[in-house]
C-alpha cells in the first residue's frame, strides 16, 4: 500500500491579509449592466431570450454566429425543410443579423482617418500622402465593461494588499498584482478612498494571410488587474478586450531609410489617439459600477504593457541593441550590472530638445530614437519602462533556453549524439517523448519547449563537462523560479541566485568555443524579473502567450469571416456580433445562477483537496493466475511478498495464498493530488501504468511493456518543500485488488520493486542518482 502524500505549506487558504487602509471606498448602490438589462426587459414585458422568441431560437442564433460564415447562414436559413418546419421569423441572412444588431454589445467603434505625409515625391514634385485607418474603442468605456462585469464578481479586487503565509506577517506572498509593491505605493499618490484599475495593454503585429497575400492586423489589447491572474488567462472568460486596430501598412510614401521612424512615429500618433482618454480619467478618476454592484472612484492607470522585445523597444522609443528598460550600455548586456532605471521625465525632456534642434549627447548616449511625442507622454502616474513585464514565452522558452542553451550544447555534442539522447529517454506519462529526437522539428510551440526543459539536465549529465551541466541547470532553475504562481522572499532570492550562478560560469563557453559574448537582449532582460515580479506579482499574469491565442479569436477569425477587401471593418462588425452573443449568454448564465451578495475582496488558495485514487470500475484482467502474473509482469517473489504483506496488514488471516489463487489484475492507477499552488490552480493528476507486452493482433499493433516509476513514501515526510526525504523510488510491476478470503481490504495494492535510497545530489546537475536495489 502507498502512503498519502504530505501536502506542500501552500497548498492550503492560511493566507492572511493586510489590506491598505483607506482605499476602495464604495459609495453607494448602482445598477450593473446584467441589472440594467434585467429591469429593461421587465418593463418591456420580454422574456429573458428577446429578441429571439425562445430559448430553441435563441440555441439556433448562438449556433448559426459562432459557426457560420454570412453566406451559409443564407444557405442554410432558404433551406425549404428550414423554412417549412423552422418557421423561424428570420429567412435569410439579412433578417436574421437585424435581429443579432437588437442585442446589446460592448463599447462601439470608431474609425479615425489619419493622413501620412511622406518624404517621396510624385511626379509633380510633391510629397506623398497616404491615408490611413485607427480603429479604436474608449478604453474608458472598456474598464467600465470589465470592472462592472458581475460574471468577474468572485475574481474581483478593489484593494491592494500585501498577503502573508503566518499570522505574524513575516513570511510575504505575491501572487496577484493587488499583492505586489506597485498597486500599493500608487494609492499615496491618489485622494482617500480611490479606486485604481490598474491598466494592462498588450500589443502584437499579426500575419492574417497564411499562404499568399501580405494581410496583417496590429491588434491592441486591454485587461485590467483587478481581475484575478487566472480568469485573464481564460481566453473564453473575455477577461482582455480588444480596444483597437493600429495602422498595420507598409508606408510607401517613404523611402526604405526612413520607414523605420516613421512607422515608430506613427505607432506613437495612434496610440496616443488610442489611449487619450485615460489621461482626464487618470487624474480625476471615474464612478462606476462594479461587479459587486458598488459605486466606486475608479482610476484607470497604465500600469504594465505585455509586449515581445520588439515592440517593447517601439513603446520606449529605443533602437533595438538596447534595453527597453534600463540605460545599460549597448555592449554590457551580458554582464550583470546595476544599471540605472529609464526615466520618463528625462526621456521626454530629451526628445523636446531633440525636437527643438537641439543635439542633447543624452540622445545618442541613451539609444532613443526620433519620437517626439511618446503616446506614454502625458498619461498620469505612468513610469512606462517600469511597466514592461517578463515575457517567458519569448524571453525563457523561445529565448534563451532554445535559441541559446539548446543550440550551445547541440555544438558541443553533436547533432547526432543529442537526437540518440532524446530518443533513448523511456516513455512515461506526463513526459513527452521526442522519438524523432528535436533536430527534425522545424516549428517550436512553447510548450515543446517546457517539455524539452524537464528532461533536459539528466540527458545532458555525462555527455558535457560539469560546468556547462552547471551553466544549464542553472538556466533551467531560472525558467523554474520565473514560472511560479506564487512568490516569496526565498524564491525570489533563488530566482537571483541561478542567474547569478549562470554568470559565474559562463565564461566555460568562450573556453570551448561556442560562443564569442553575451551580449544578449534576451539574457539581459534577466536582470529585471525580481524587481518586475515585486512590482506586479507572479509572471504568469503577464505572459505573451494570452495575446497569441487572441490572435485567433480577434485578428484571424475575425479576417476569415470578410471577403478579403476592405477587411478591417468588416471585422470590427463580425466582432461586435461575436460580443453581442457571448454578453446576452453569460447574461441568462447570471440570471440562472444568481453570485452571492457578499463581495469577495481577495482570493485565496482551495481547501486542501486531499489524495483521490482513480482506479478503473471493471478490471482490465479479472481472475489471472499466480503463474501469469509472474511470467507477463515479472513479479518473481509476488507470493512471498504478499504473504509478508497479510501478516503485517491482516493478522487474522489464516489462508496461505499459492499458486491456485487468482487476482484481478488493473492496468494502471491514477493519483490526484491537491493542488499546487506555486505552479497552478488544478489538481494534478499522475497516471502509473502496470501493463505487460501486448503482442499484434491482426491490424492492431502491439505494444511494448510500461513498468512506471513512483516515489513511494516510506517515513515520516520533511517540511521542507520539495525535499526527498522519506521517499524512495520503486518500479510498479502489478496493479490488483486483493480477493475476499484474505479478507476485506478496501483499497488496490502494488507488488514493487525497490531502488535504492536517493544519494547525495550530483554537484553539477543537482539531481539525485538511484539504481534497482538487491534487496526487494
Amino acid at each position: 500500500e502507498v502512503a498519502d502524500e504530505d501536502t506542500s505549506p501552500l497548498t492550503n487558504n492560511s493566507w492572511y491579509f493586510e489590506p491598505q487602509q483607506g482605499v476602495g471606498w464604495a459609495q453607494h448602490k448602482g445598477e450593473t449592466m446584467f441589472d440594467r438589462y434585467r429591469r429593461e426587459q421587465n418593463e418591456e414585458g420580454e422574456d429573458a431570450w428577446a429578441p429571439f422568441e425562445n430559448a430553441e431560437e435563441w440555441g439556433l442564433a448562438q449556433w448559426l454566429v459562432k459557426n457560420l460564415g454570412q453566406k451559409q447562414t443564407d444557405e442554410f436559413l432558404k433551406l425549404p425543410i428550414t423554412q417549412n418546419r423552422s418557421k423561424l421569423p428570420f429567412h435569410n441572412n439579412r433578417s436574421f443579423l437585424q435581429k443579432v444588431g437588437e442585442l446589446p454589445h460592448g463599447p462601439a467603434w470608431n474609425c479615425t482617418k489619419v493622413t501620412v505625409r511622406g518624404n517621396r515625391e510624385n511626379e509633380n514634385g510633391e510629397l506623398l500622402e497616404e491615408d490611413v485607418d485607427l480603429w479604436s474603442r474608449d478604453p474608458v468605456e472598456c474598464v467600465k465593461e470589465l470592472i462592472g462585469n458581475p460574471s468577474f464578481k468572485a475574481d474581483m479586487a478593489y484593494t491592494p494588499a500585501r498577503a502573508y503565509s503566518d499570522p505574524a506577517g513575516e513570511h510575504r506572498l505575491i501572487d496577484e498584482m493587488w499583492t505586489a509593491d506597485w498597486w500599493c505605493e500608487k494609492q499615496s499618490t491618489l485622494p482617500d478612498g480611490a479606486t485604481i484599475a490598474p491598466i494592462i495593454l498588450s500589443s502584437d503585429k499579426t500575419s492574417l494571410s497564411q499562404f499568399r497575400g501580405d494581410k496583417s492586423a496590429w491588434p491592441v489589447y486591454m485587461s485590467i488587474g483587478n481581475i484575478a491572474k487566472a480568469k485573464r488567462r481564460q481566453t473564453s472568460a473575455r477577461a482582455t478586450v480588444l480596444i483597437g486596430y493600429l495602422p498595420a501598412g507598409k508606408l510607401d510614401c517613404f523611402t526604405p531609410e526612413a520607414c523605420s521612424l516613421a512607422g515608430y512615429r506613427l505607432f506613437h500618433h495612434c496610440m496616443g489617439l488610442l489611449l487619450h482618454p485615460l489621461i482626464a480619467a487618470g487624474n480625476d478618476g471615474v464612478d462606476m459600477v462594479c461587479a459587486d454592484s458598488w459605486i466606486r472612484r475608479v482610476y484607470p492607470i497604465l500600469a504594465a504593457y505585455v509586449a515581445d522585445f520588439p515592440e517593447q523597444c517601439l513603446v520606449s522609443c529605443c533602437k533595438e541593441n538596447r534595453c527597453p528598460k534600463c540605460l545599460v550600455g549597448a555592449n554590457d548586456r551580458g554582464e550583470v550590472l546595476d544599471s540605472v532605471m529609464r526615466d520618463p521625465e528625462s526621456t521626454k525632456d530629451i526628445l523636446e530638445k531633440r525636437k527643438n534642434g537641439q543635439h542633447p549627447v543624452e540622445f545618442e548616449d541613451n539609444g532613443l530614437r526620433a519620437v517626439y511625442r511618446p503616446f506614454w507622454a502625458d498619461l498620469p502616474h505612468t513610469d512606462i519602462f517600469l511597466a514592461f513585464t517578463p515575457d517567458l514565452l519569448h524571453q525563457i522558452h523561445k529565448g534563451v533556453f532554445k535559441d541559446h542553451l539548446v543550440k550551445w550544447c547541440v555544438e558541443i555534442i553533436g547533432e547526432e549524439e543529442m537526437d540518440a539522447r532524446f530518443k533513448a529517454i523511456p516513455n512515461y506519462p506526463g513526459l513527452r517523448h521526442f522519438k524523432k529526437g528535436i533536430s527534425t522539428v522545424k516549428q517550436w510551440t512553447g510548450s515543446e519547449h517546457k517539455e524539452m526543459q524537464r528532461v533536459f539536465i539528466g540527458l545532458l549529465t555525462g555527455a558535457v563537462p560539469s560546468r556547462v551541466l552547471v551553466v544549464a541547470r542553472s538556466i533551467l532553475d531560472f525558467s523554474y523560479y520565473a514560472q511560479l504562481h506564487i512568490h516569496t522572499a526565498e524564491s525570489l532570492k533563488a530566482l537571483q541566485a541561478a542567474l547569478e550562478v549562470f554568470h559565474a560560469n559562463k565564461d566555460v563557453l568562450k573556453e570551448l568555443g561556442i560562443c564569442d559574448h553575451f551580449n544578449i537582449p534576451k539574457l539581459h532582460q534577466l536582470t529585471h524579473y525580481v524587481h518586475s515580479i515585486s512590482l506586479f506579482g507572479a509572471a504568469d499574469g503577464f505572459n505573451t502567450e494570452l495575446p497569441e491565442h487572441l490572435h485567433i479569436d480577434f485578428a484571424k477569425d475575425a479576417y476569415h469571416a470578410s471577403n478579403k477587401r476592405e477587411y478591417e471593418e468588416q471585422m470590427v462588425l463580425w466582432l461586435q456580433r461575436q460580443e453581442a452573443i457571448f454578453l446576452r449568454s453569460t447574461y441568462l448564465d447570471w440570471l440562472s445562477h444568481q453570485p452571492a451578495e457578499a463581495a469577495v475582496t481577495h482570493t485565496t488558495p482551495a481547501d486542501n483537496l486531499g489524495v483521490i485514487r482513480v482506479l478503473a470500475k471493471i478490471p482490465a484482467h479479472p481472475h489471472q493466475s499466480v503463474q501469469n502474473i509472474v511470467g507477463a509482469h515479472g513479479a518473481t517473489d509476488f507470493l512471498p511478498a504478499l504473504q509478508s504483506f497479510l501478516q503485517m496488514n491482516l493478522p487474522h488471516n489464516t489462508i496461505v495464498p499459492g499458486p491456485q489463487d487468482c487476482f484481478d489484475i488493473y492496468h494502471q492507477i491514477v493519483i490526484v493530488a491537491p493542488p499546487a499552488f506555486q505552479v497552478g490552480e488544478v489538481p494534478m493528476s499522475r497516471q502509473i501504468r502496470a501493463t505487460p507486452v501486448k503482442l499484434a493482433s491482426g491490424r492492431k499493433a502491439g505494444s511494448p511493456a510500461r513498468f512506471d516509476m513512483a516515489l513511494i513514501s516510506v517515513g515520516p515526510r520533511s517540511l521542507q518543500p520539495h525535499s526527498l526525504d522519506g521517499l524512495r523510488v520503486a518500479q510498479i510491476r502489478v496493479i490488483f485488488s486483493l480477493p475476499r478470503q484474505f479478507g476485506e481490504y478496501l483499497r488496490a495494492l502494488a507488488y514493487i520493486e525497490w531502488f535504492t535510497p536517493f544519494r547525495a545530489p550530483d554537484p553539477s546537475s543537482r539531481m539525485r542518482q538511484v539504481s534497482r536495489s538487491t534487496r526487494q
